[in-house]
C-alpha cells in the first residue's frame, strides 16, 4: 500500500464524521492512515463490492484473491465497525479457520472502533474478542469454522479463509465437514434479509468455496482476482499477463509462487485443479539435476494461426485467448525413458508461425526430426508442403491426426504415471504441468498434442508417418 498523500490528509478533515459514516472508502482512509496506507486498485473494487452488502443490493458476495493481497484488512478488519455503525443493532458473525484466527480479526475491528469510535458514532460494549458490542446495539460473534454459533443470529456473516492448508483442502473428509457444518450450523444463523461474504485463496475444487459456487453460483456475485490476469474482460482492466498490485507483488514473488504449480493455480490464480490430474499424474514427472543424454530426438508440433484480439465468429467478437501454437522437443534416453526438453510456443498469424517453426529447426539442428500435423483435404496438404519446403534440409514428417485427444495422449500418459517421463527444469515447466494436469478438462491441450505427437514419433509408431523429405539445398 502507499502511504497517503498531503491532499488526501486534508481532503479528509472536512466535515470528517458525516463522510466517514456514509462512505467505506473514507472510511478505510480515515483508518489506514496512521499507518500511511491507502487502498490500492483491487482494494477499491473489493470496497465498491462491500458497499453493495451493506445496502443490501449483494446478499451473497465471494471474494477469491491470492494470499497477501490484503483481503482480509478489507472484509475481516475494516469492513465490521463500518457496516455496525451505518445501521443500528446489526449483528455480525465472523468466522475463521480457527477460533484463534477469527477472535485476531474480531481484536482488529475492536481496536478500530476504540481509536475511531468517535468519528464512527459509536463505543465498545465488551472487551471478549469472542463475542462483543457496540452502543447503538449492534451484535458481534467470532467463532472458528466447524465452531457453535447456535443461539445467535445474523445481519452479516462473513467466512473469512475457511481452510487452514493443504492438509485439510485435500482431505474428503474435512471438507465434507466444512460443507456440513456451512449448511447446518452457518446458513440456520442468518437472519430473513442476512447477507454472506466468504473471503479466500482457492485449495481444492471441491472446497467449501467450490462446492457452494457448484450448488448455487447464481446466487453469488464472485469477485475473482487471480495473480496475473486471465482474460480480456478482467475486473481491473489488466491486460492478460498484468500482475496484481505490482506496486507490493514483486516480479521475484511471482517467479517464486511459479515454482509449484499446483499452488500457483490454486492459490494465486484461483484456479484449483485436482493435485496429479485426471490423465496425467503430472507428480510422478521427474526433473533430473542436470540435462541427460539422449540417444535421440525429435521436435513435434500443434499448429494454430489465430492472432490475440483476432475478430472471430459471427458476431465479429476478438478471440482475446485464443489456441497457441506449439513445440515439443522430446528426447529418448538409452534406457528407454523419455525427456522433454524444450517447449516453444506462440500466439500469431501464419508468417509469425512458420518464422517460429524455422528459428527452432536451426536451433535443433538437422539431427532432429520434425513432426507437423496435416488438417485433411486440399488446404492442409498445401500447408504442410508450404511448411516443409521452409524446412529444406531438415527431416519432416507429416500425418493427419486418428483417434481423439485422449486417446493419442494415452501412450505418454502411461509413461508418465509410471515415471518414465522426465522434464528438463525451464521457466515453461508451470504451464506446461499445468496443461498436462488439468487434461481433458482443462482450457488448452496445445502442447498435449504436441507432446502425444512427438511420443509416437519417438517410440510408438511402428511405422513412421509419410514422410516429406526435403534434401539440404533442395528449391
Amino acid at each position: 500500500m502507499g502511504s497517503l498523500t498531503g491532499e488526501e490528509l486534508v481532503e479528509l478533515e472536512g466535515d470528517i464524521d458525516a463522510r466517514v459514516r456514509g462512505h467505506l472508502e473514507d472510511w478505510c482512509l480515515l483508518a489506514l492512515s496512521a499507518a500511511k496506507q491507502r487502498p490500492a486498485a483491487h482494494h477499491r473494487l473489493l470496497i465498491g463490492a462491500l458497499e453493495d452488502v451493506a445496502s443490501g443490493e449483494c446478499q451473497r458476495l465471494f471474494v477469491e484473491m491470492p494470499p497477501g493481497s490484503a483481503k482480509s484488512t478489507y472484509v475481516s478488519d475494516l469492513f465490521p465497525p463500518w457496516f455496525m455503525a451505518k445501521t443500528a443493532s446489526q449483528s455480525v458473525i465472523a468466522t475463521s479457520h480457527t477460533s484463534g484466527h477469527a477472535e485476531y480479526f474480531s481484536r482488529r475491528a475492536m481496536g478500530r472502533i476504540t481509536e475511531h469510535g468517535s468519528t464512527l458514532g459509536i463505543s465498545l460494549v465488551g472487551e471478549a474478542a469472542e463475542s462483543w458490542g457496540t452502543s447503538n446495539g449492534g451484535e458481534y460473534k467470532a467463532a472458528g469454522v466447524g465452531g457453535a454459533i447456535t443461539g445467535r443470529r445474523a445481519d452479516l456473516a462473513i467466512i473469512d479463509d475457511p481452510v487452514k492448508g493443504r492438509q485439510q483442502a485435500d482431505s474428503p473428509i474435512e471438507r465434507a465437514a466444512m460443507m456440513e457444518w456451512y449448511d447446518n450450523d452457518f446458513l440456520t444463523r442468518l437472519k430473513p434479509q442476512g447477507r454472506i461474504i466468504i473471503v479466500m485463496t482457492r485449495w481444492h475444487e471441491a472446497d467449501l468455496g467450490g462446492q457452494i459456487l457448484d450448488r448455487e453460483r447464481d446466487d453469488w456475485r464472485v469477485l475473482r482476482l487471480p495473480m496475473e490476469a486471465e482474460d480480456a474482460d478482467d475486473p481491473l482492466g489488466r491486460e492478460i499477463g498484468e500482475r496484481l498490485w505490482p506496486e507490493w507483488f514483486t516480479e521475484k514473488m511471482v517467479a517464486d509462487a511459479k515454482l509449484d504449480p499446483r499452488k500457483w493455480a490454486s492459490l494465486y490464480q484461483q484456479r484449483p485443479a485436482p493435485a496429479e490430474g485426471a490423465l496425467f499424474l503430472v507428480g510422478k514427472i521427474v526433473v533430473p539435476a542436470g540435462t541427460p543424454v539422449v540417444v535421440r530426438k525429435v521436435r513435434a508440433w500443434d499448429l494454430a494461426a489465430t492472432e490475440e484480439g483476432t475478430l472471430v465468429g459471427a458476431g465479429a467478437k476478438k478471440k482475446a485467448d485464443p489456441d497457441w501454437t506449439v513445440g515439443v522437443l522430446l528426447g529418448r534416453l538409452s534406457d528407454g525413458r523419455t525427456v522433454v526438453l524444450d517447449v516453444k510456443r506462440v500466439r500469431g498469424g501464419p508468417e509469425v508461425v512458420n518464422k517460429l517453426i524455422l528459428d527452432t529447426a536451426a536451433e535443433d539442428g538437422r539431427a532432429v526430426e520434425i513432426g507437423l500435423p496435416q488438417d485433411p483435404g486440399a488446404a492442409g496438404k498445401s500447408d504442410v508442403a508450404h511448411k516443409t519446403s521452409l524446412l529444406a534440409g531438415f527431416t519432416v514428417k507429416s500425418s493427419t491426426e486418428t483417434g481423439s485427444k485422449t486417446t493419442r495422449a494415452g501412450p505418454v500418459a502411461s509413461q508418465c504415471n509410471v515415471g518414465n517421463l522426465l522434464m528438463v527444469g525451464a521457466p515453461w515447466n508451470t504451464a506446461f504441468v499445468e496443461e498436462l494436469r488439468n487434461f481433458p478438462a482443462g482450457r488448452f491441450d496445445d502442447q498435449v498434442d504436441a507432446l502425444s505427437r512427438a511420443f509416437n514419433m519417438l517410440v510408438v509408431a511402428a511405422k513412421p508417418a509419410r514422410s516429406m523429405n526435403v534434401p539440404y539445398g533442395a528449391r
